[in-house]
């Protein structure tokens, strides 16, 4: 052995080792054990070693390639090495702010407009003269979109693509309800380019979509199929559908609401319900500075706080499972009347009072307990739990206390116990029925206040445990219809954020009822994502438009629901008629 062979044989780095070892393996035919042995590996790790190799036999890992050019010295900081650059750059090129930006950030050394700016001025450059557009480097600019203009839609034989194909699964409806006429009878704002249909339709596409402000919508302002469904040539700006929020007078809001529910009641549907409807008040927070018109502080449930908001009172179907009422403009004086109110529009819009009422104890007063008794309407209400009260239910015997059995089998706790008295409370002209229910899953027992004297105990603590879906429901429309978030820059005008979260509410019921399937219970966000988000290819022809949904695993419910024969005439569309199909 001489001095020049034992650097081959004693190899001292690790990859040269690596080599070796693999060499003698391979190339020589050295049994695994002794390869691993004479180059110090454990037979393990030698194994592995291999393998490796086996599953990758490049040799180049160990023979690194030094390639030409300029030394980059490492113990320089980048900063300095991306100042220079921006120097070097601007001298030999003339590129302004945002190019030398650009620039820097292909090279890997990114560096923002404002860090460009403060590096050039700090070394005396001035800024560039202003350059031509001939002159100036090319980049990628935003497209500027069309005005929304209604005459100039292009109907002309064509074929398009949208991500909203889902939208037009709503278009029958609209048209059997006559959403048009409805819009033009309650004098909504419009103009020549967009009229007050037209508008109505792109704000309540927003919500059908589960868009929660007018600014979402700038992101998709340039898919032909949402500005389809609005019938527009574009969509509207965030700037014009958030003014026309503004400009509709709430008076409109309450005839538009009430030609809707004539609307919905002409159908024959499964939404006709028995009478029976749950209240309940929501407190949209605000979160601006106090506008002239001073925001009062109300209960914010959701957050067990009180702050400033919009109070508004929402009335909803128990049976059709449908919003059929809203009002924005209850003031804090005013909200224990808000039941009255909403009693006098019913009477007014269906020739007779309500069936029953099912409400919290916040709602109204007993005084007004005893006035909508006198009316003849049936009530039940919960009853606040005072101390006193708690202590003199816990010293009644054991023996007044009933044990029912609740018909929901969905519920944990099937079989409370139930204490059914007669009492008196102040401000009602008369005795009144009180039930006490414990082993409902709290701790205390729950109150309930009624005038039904004759009505089963156990179906009247049914009843009331299915007014808790009311909150369900109303989380339901915080959540996807983003109710509240409001679209008007004036706080106090959102009656028609209101009033479009019931219409969007009942067209998501109708489609439920229409698919059926054990469809008719499901949330609207679920509905969304199983039906509603689906692309579609849209072909215009000379009186059709048909659009083709994509593939989906839920279409069978669609097809089942006959929306494949879907045939009719689009009055905002020219007449042209409306065809679905899947594939």
């Amino acid at each position: 052995m001489t001095d020049l062979t034992e650097p081959f044989l004693k190899p001292e780095t690790r990859t040269h080792r690596q080599y070796e070892a693999l060499r003698a393996h391979f190339v020589e035919g050295l049994e695994t054990r002794k390869a691993a042995e004479r180059f110090g590996y454990s037979l393990g790790s030698f194994r592995n070693l291999g393998t490796k190799y086996r599953r990758k036999p490049d040799l180049s890992f160990f023979f690194a390639e030094h390639k030409p050019g300029p030394k980059v010295n490492p113990e320089e900081p980048l900063r300095l090495r991306r100042d220079r650059r921006i120097l070097e750059l601007r001298k030999n090129f003339d590129l302004s702010v945002g190019d030398l930006s650009r620039k820097l950030t292909d090279e890997g050394m990114p560096a923002g407009m404002t860090t460009v700016q403060r590096t050039l001025h700090q070394n005396g450059i001035s800024k560039l003269p202003r350059r031509s557009p001939g002159r100036r480097e090319a980049a990628l600019r935003p497209v500027a979109a069309p005005a929304a203009d209604a005459r100039e839609l292009n109907l002309a034989p064509q074929r398009l693509h949208t991500e909203f194909g889902g939208l037009f699964l709503f278009v029958p409806e609209l048209v059997r309800l006559n959403l048009d006429q409805m819009v033009n009878d309650s004098d909504m704002p419009g103009s020549a380019m967009i009229p007050a249909s037209h508008a109505f339709r792109s704000l309540l596409a927003l919500k059908l979509w589960g868009l929660g402000r007018p600014p979402h919508v700038m992101a998709d302002i340039l898919d032909p199929g949402i500005a389809l469904f609005a019938g527009l040539n574009v969509m509207p700006k965030r700037s014009t559908l958030t003014e026309y929020s503004g400009r509709v007078d709430p008076k409109r809001c309450l005839v538009l609401m009430d030609r809707w529910h004539r609307a919905l009641n002409s159908l024959e549907t499964d939404l006709e319900g028995d009478g029976s409807f749950d209240l309940d008040f929501h407190t949209i927070p605000w979160h601006g500075k106090d506008p002239e018109t001073p925001i009062e502080k109300h209960d914010v449930f959701k957050r067990s706080r009180r702050q400033k908001g919009i109070l508004a009172f929402l009335a909803r179907d128990a049976d059709a499972r449908l919003f059929c009422y809203a009002n924005a403009q209850v003031r804090k004086k005013d909200q224990n009347d808000e039941i009255l109110r909403f009693i006098e529009f019913w009477e007014q819009r269906h020739g007779g009072p309500p069936r029953e009422l099912v409400f919290d104890s916040r709602l109204t007063t007993h005084a007004n307990l005893g006035r909508i008794n006198a009316m003849g309407i049936d009530f039940l209400t919960r009853r606040k739990r005072s101390k006193s009260l708690l202590d003199a239910i816990a010293t009644l015997p054991q023996s007044d206390w009933k044990q029912v059995r609740l018909n929901n089998v969905g519920r944990i706790y099937r079989t409370p116990r139930v204490l059914d008295q007669r009492v008196q409370i102040s401000g009602y002209p008369e005795d009144i029925r009180q039930l006490t229910v414990c082993d409902l899953g709290q701790e205390q027992p729950t109150l309930l206040l009624t005038n039904q004297m004759k009505t089963p105990a156990n179906q009247l603590v049914d009843r009331y445990a299915r007014r808790m879906v009311i909150e369900n429901a109303i989380a339901d429309a915080i959540d996807f219809f983003h109710m509240d978030a409001l679209s008007a820059a004036v706080p106090m005008k959102i009656d028609l954020d209101l009033q479009l979260t019931l219409m969007a509410s009942g067209l998501y019921r109708l489609l439920a009822v229409r698919i059926g399937n054990g469809k008719q219970t499901a949330k609207s966000r679920t509905l969304f994502r199983n039906f509603i988000k689906a692309p579609a290819d849209i072909t215009i022809g000379n009186d059709s438009i048909e659009v083709r949904i994509g593939r989906r695993a839920n279409n069978p419910f669609l097809l089942n629901a006959a929306y494949d024969e879907t045939d009719i005439a689009v009055p905002w569309l020219q007449e042209r008629r409306l065809r679905i199909s899947f594939l």
